[in-house]
């Protein structure tokens, strides 16, 4: 037998030693080997056929020549397969949903082993329960109702100690790591109406605990601060609903506080900037550079080839390049690497909250106040101004001829496009859609193309410095969008390319790209595909990248009363995820308990090693469900 890679020992390990006989993994002394795969490592290294031998949670052995297996080993055929580390996604939204459905089985199934939370400064970590749901809801489209339940039925912590301990509690799927929320930390110091008044700012004493908890939350192991200046993102409930984020009336000066107090850690900054102006993202840049000081990691939403501006994917590359090479920064943008689509019920889209008119009918939770304001003329005659305003700032390109009606009461629409509709009333074609929303409210439902839709630029993004991979918003939006596939679609595009003989990327770039480069970026123990390492792996089955990931697909969530939420699923791409050397996921299926009567995933503090769960009886429970 000729192993490439021996075992290590370290606290990291979980091991002190091979144990058994007959070298590494004696006869039936692994709980589980995936067999006969093309093994990639996350490093950007070739693949190589091996066997993976994984005891106790921890990769053992990776060997050219088969491992041996017992009576009680857990054999996953990896035969013409892609063994790859576990898939990293850097921008959920599952901050709620983790409490409720600890197991996050749609990121699982395609082959997601770590998740962060706490994104676009929306953590829940310091805030009440009603705070939470206020700053959440809207931001995320999720039911208030909904999200508020769960949180009071679950949230019993109230600073990041007490967090870390009830995430560490839960029958976790997935590993988890965290940002802190800024607009979360301001809200519980200085209430949630006053940093959301412009005409507030935190007095000296309110700044100096701000700094304290971001410093709590930094000892805990989070990640580092997520913020928002975006003023799109508007508040729910009754008491505020309409605001902007707290994050959003934060100064300068304040943004410079909390960068010293990440730079100091070598911890991230995570930052959706103002889409009006995207001036802000000069801050963004310069605040990475590390010129006569400490370079400060900074990851910044989006990425992104808008129809809308198409002009603007062409900046990426430069100000990556001005802050990395130039200051000595460490700046990265997050990329969708697939489509941006969208659906929506009526008017019921963030896209909306772009201009002032869609902002006001977003505005009404009452139905019937809404429909009345949308057939008022003087609303119609804002909406179609603002509709016109060619040049104003956008992400939707306000296109209804690219607004395909799916669903609608009237089936005689079903296919055509908002444009289509109005050419045949002889309508404006604002007034063709609030026509079509009053008549036929959420039954109306429609898709569209937000951006990512060209396959040259979007082979140009994934291929450009600076650029890594994220923005799935995976635990949001329900039927508007849904991006949990996206390293199975990033891996069918790369696949296809090659088969077409137009290759963009390697498959251990690809894989590099969803894993190794992701952790290196926010210091995780995770993303290696290594013997002494806790065993986070999938197993791609190339022959399901067939572009079923494309498709739509619904499925109901029981732990939120049954609302239903847009997947996309290729349950044939990932032929099984293990998770802490746990098989969670294979042929198609969880395994029995997963999610409820064991926990598989760790919290992962930032820069930390940390090893799998303990176990009694391992072998036990990967057996097949």
């Amino acid at each position: 037998m000729t192993v490439i890679e021996t075992t290590r020992t370290g606290p990291d390990s979980g091991t002190s030693g091979t144990s058994g006989t007959g070298g590494p993994g004696g006869p039936g002394d692994f709980d589980v080997v995936i067999r006969g795969g093309t093994v990639f490592d996350g490093t950007g290294a070739p693949g190589k056929l091996a066997d993976v031998g994984i005891r106790a949670g921890v990769v053992e052995a990776i060997s050219s020549s088969p491992l041996p297996v017992g009576a009680e080993t857990r054999v996953v055929e990896a035969e013409g397969r892609w063994v790859t580390p576990g898939f990293i996604d850097t921008h959920t939204h599952y901050d709620v949903e983790v409490l409720v459905s600890p197991g996050l089985k749609e990121s699982v199934r395609h082959g997601v082993t770590t998740v962060l939370t706490g994104n676009c400064s929306i953590s829940g970590v310091y805030s009440g329960t009603v705070d939470v749901a206020d700053l959440f809801s809207r931001v995320e489209a999720l039911p208030r109702d909904a999200v508020l339940a769960a949180l009071e039925e679950k949230k019993t912590w109230s600073d990041p100690a007490a967090w870390r301990r009830t995430i560490e509690n839960l029958p976790l799927g997935p590993n988890v790591a965290s940002f802190l929320g800024h607009s979360d930390v301001r809200a519980s110091v200085m209430g949630l109406g006053r940093p959301t008044d412009p005409t507030h700012s935190p007095s000296r004493e309110e700044q100096r605990e701000i700094d304290r908890r971001i410093t709590a939350a930094l000892d805990q192991g989070f990640l580092g601060v997520s913020t928002m200046t975006n003023p799109w993102d508007k508040m729910d409930g009754d008491r505020y609903r309409s605001r902007t984020l707290p994050s959003t009336h934060a100064s300068w000066k304040e943004f410079r506080r909390v960068s010293r107090l990440l730079r100091r850690r070598d911890r991230v900054l995570q930052g959706v900037p103002n889409l009006n102006t995207k001036v802000d993202v000069a801050f963004y840049v310069t605040t990475s550079m590390g010129l006569l000081r400490k370079p400060l990691r900074v990851s910044l939403l989006s990425a992104a080839d808008t129809l809308a501006e198409p002009w603007v994917n062409r900046i990426f590359r430069p100000l990556a390049w001005i802050a990395n090479s130039l200051g000595r920064g460490r700046f990265v943008w997050q990329h969708l690497p697939t489509t941006f689509k969208v659906w929506a019920d009526g008017i019921d889209l963030v896209v909306f909250e772009e201009f002032g008119s869609g902002r006001e009918a977003l505005h009404l939770v009452d139905e019937m106040a809404r429909t009345d304001l949308l057939e008022q003329e003087s609303y119609r005659r804002w909406f179609r101004k603002d509709f016109e305003k060619r040049f104003s700032p956008r992400v939707w390109h306000r296109d209804f001829d690219d607004a395909l009606i799916v669903a609608c009461p009237d089936e005689s629409l079903v296919g055509k496009t908002v444009g289509d509709v109005a050419r045949e009333r002889k309508l404006h074609p604002a007034d063709a859609y609030l026509d079509l929303v009053v008549e036929h409210g959420t039954d109306f439902r429609w898709t569209t193309t937000i951006a990512n839709a060209r396959e040259k630029v979007a082979n140009r993004l994934v291929n450009t410095p600076g650029v890594t991979i994220g923005f799935s918003d995976a635990g949001a939006h329900l039927r508007n969008m849904a991006f949990y596939n996206f390293p199975v679609r990033l891996l069918e595009r790369v696949h296809q390319a090659q088969q077409g003989g137009k290759p963009f990327l390697t498959t251990e770039e690809a894989v590099h790209k969803l894993t190794g480069e992701l952790a290196d970026f926010y210091r995780l123990d995770a993303g290696r595909l290594e013997v002494g390492r806790r065993a986070d792996v999938v197993v791609v089955d190339p022959s399901g990248l067939d572009g079923e990931s494309l498709d739509y697909h619904e499925e109901a969530m029981p732990e939120f009363g049954g609302i239903r939420r847009m997947v996309n699923r290729n349950d044939r791409a990932v032929a099984a995820t293990v998770i802490g050397g746990r098989v969670a996921w294979s042929d198609g299926q969880f395994v029995d308990g997963y999610g409820r009567e064991f926990a598989a995933g760790r919290f992962l503090p930032a820069g930390e090693a940390v090893a799998p769960r303990e176990t009694v009886g391992s072998r036990a429970a990967v057996a097949p469900g």
